[in-house]
């Protein structure tokens, strides 16, 4: 009769403690995925005959996978491929399956899942919490337990919904059960919501603290556009919200503010150097829109910049502000490791919003940024040559000087030091350019 009593309550517990799991935690995304995502290059280009280069259909990203692979984008850390909206049919099967077109993806969605898979890579798929997607091929809705069942026998790893064709009043529902549903089917997948994006254009309050329950990223504004204006734009606003919207950043649910242009046409050499500054200091998701066969080697660089990639991929996963704007300069940085004595370390972003001809003399002691280790800092020219920068270190009180072109960027790594080389007078008037 013990016995019984207590395998009793060790059921009760378990049911209790079942049905009070009701977030995402899926332990997935503890850094900001990184990937490559069709929709900023390729929109939605449906006529292969006219564009064969173009075209979404399951070629484009076969491809893609293979380039991650032979370009060396999965050795640092690219590997998701993400399929966009226009792959569908038209209409649902008989059975009120999704099915992906029949002629742009002959042989299914589930064989291009296992092409990513057999190259070591992650597959990602689109669909949209509503009647319909944006392109307007059938939506989830309606179909939600169905269609997470379907994700996970096509072995998807992550999926983006989008928010097109439904109420919006309802999100705040729709998008944690959906994120429910995909948990319930037992196959992880990173699940990218849209619901802050759609709310925000309506004036509506947004409950970041169930968006970060439930989702592991989440777009917050508008779609990026292949231009400097557009990025900027982005930029701009998730400085404005960046009071309210960073404390819900960290491992496993990030702030999205949309794909990386660089590689195509809009931005030159040192504005993509700012788009992905400026990533890396948001913890922002990492995923390319480009056409990889294209991208050109200086891009390329940028791309693959190991350093900068492990400021983004910091798993402190704090996203960092712009903390202040002076004299055409935006300065953003960023906390991260290593961590010690109660200082942090710094990714600091010197941002050109100038337009004059002559790259920029800017000069702030480390003090004004808010780097305030009594032992200093040394200081790392992440777009520079190592040999370029001196070792020494530089104190708080330490003015750092910078040069900046038009619409570039500087940036540094700042690390706290425990011992103490002071930098000589003429390692103190050396600009970082």
């Amino acid at each position: 009769m013990i016995v019984t009593k207590a395998v009793r309550w060790a059921c009760c517990l378990i049911i209790v403690v079942i049905q009070g799991i009701d977030g995402l935690d899926n332990g997935l995304a503890l850094t900001p995925p990184m990937g490559w995502l069709a929709w900023q290059r390729y929109r939605c280009i449906t006529d292969c005959e006219m564009y064969p280069d173009d075209c979404v259909n399951e070629q484009l990203f076969m491809k893609a996978a293979d380039l991650l692979i032979s370009e060396g984008y999965s050795k640092v850390g690219y590997n998701y491929v993400i399929v966009d909206d226009c792959w569908l049919a038209k209409n649902r099967s008989a059975d009120g399956k999704l099915e992906a077109d029949k002629i742009r993806f002959p042989s299914g969605i589930k064989a291009l899942s296992d092409y990513v898979h057999s190259k070591g890579l992650k597959f990602g798929l689109y669909e949209d919490w509503g009647t319909k997607t944006c392109a307007g091929y059938p939506g989830v809705l309606g179909h939600e337990e169905l269609d997470a069942k379907t994700f996970a026998e096509w072995e998807v790893d992550y999926v983006k919904l989008d928010g097109c064709y439904s109420n919006v009043r309802q999100m705040d529902k729709g998008y944690p059960e959906f994120g429910r549903l995909l948990n319930s089917t037992g196959r992880p997948m990173v699940y990218s919501c849209s619901w802050p994006a759609y709310q925000e254009e309506k004036g509506m309050l947004i409950d970041y603290a169930s968006m970060a329950k439930h989702c592991n990223l989440w777009r917050n504004y508008d779609d990026i556009d292949d231009s400097w204006e557009s990025m900027m734009k982005i930029a701009d606003y998730f400085a404005q919200k960046q009071e309210f919207w960073a404390k819900y950043a960290g491992p496993g649910h990030w702030n999205d503010p949309d794909m990386l242009l660089i590689g195509n046409f809009g931005l030159t050499y040192d504005q993509s150097k700012t788009q992905m500054a400026i990533w890396a200091i948001l913890a922002a998701p990492l995923l390319m829109s480009n056409k990889l066969t294209e991208v050109q080697p200086q891009f390329k660089n940028i791309l693959q910049n190991k350093k900068v990639i492990e400021v983004n991929q910091d798993k402190l996963g704090i996203q960092g502000t712009r903390v202040f704007r002076d004299k055409g300069i935006d300065i953003w940085t960023r906390p991260i490791e290593p961590f010690n004595n109660g200082y942090y370390s710094y990714a600091v972003a010197f941002v050109s919003r100038r337009v004059d001809g002559a790259p920029y003399p800017y000069n702030i002691t480390l003090e004004d940024l808010g780097l305030k280790n009594p032992n200093g800092y040394s200081i790392i020219n992440l777009y520079g040559e190592e040999k370029s920068t001196p070792y020494c270190i530089f104190n708080p009180k330490t003015a750092v000087k910078v040069r900046v072109v038009p619409s570039g960027v500087v940036f540094l790594l700042m690390n706290i030091e425990n011992s103490n080389k002071p930098c000589t007078e003429n390692n103190k008037n050396q600009f970082f350019v």
